[in-house]
């Protein structure tokens, strides 16, 4: 298993000040003096960690770009795209819909227009009368 970048990095940083802050604290001086053993032990840090740990930060900051410019894909993205999915395949059945339904109230609204006697032709009575024979 490799290890993270930034990991790797922070433990190095932690390694750079705290083995001189642990160096000084052997001075028997720096032992009273505790506040100035841990700025002289940063400063001593920062310097190696700029000059020594290059690379492992480089490595560090490529690595965290690269996971901030990846795409994100979550379940709320799936979950969306499945809903436009159904939404689009809903959308031609319900726009063939409405114009089925103004095809069907044409014929009925032009009979009650036409009157109850024009309703009732002889021609559907006679269809009737042969289908009771």
């Amino acid at each position: 298993m490799k290890a993270r970048p930034a990991i790797v990095y922070s433990v190095l940083r932690l390694l750079a000040f705290l083995v001189p802050f642990g160096l000084m604290m052997l001075v028997p001086i720096l032992r009273e003096f505790y506040w100035l053993s841990a700025i002289f032990a940063a400063l001593i840090g920062l310097s190696l960690s700029i000059i020594f740990l290059n690379k492992p930060l480089n490595e560090a900051t490529a690595g965290l770009g690269a996971k901030q410019r990846a795409p994100r894909t979550s379940a709320g993205a799936a979950d969306a795209a499945s809903e436009d999915a159904v939404l689009d395949a809903a959308a031609p059945a319900a726009s063939a819909a409405p114009a089925a339904t103004a095809e069907a109230a044409a014929p009925a609204a032009t009979a009650e227009a036409a009157g109850p006697a024009e309703a009732h032709s002889p021609s559907a009575t006679e269809s009737e009368a042969d289908e009771q024979r």
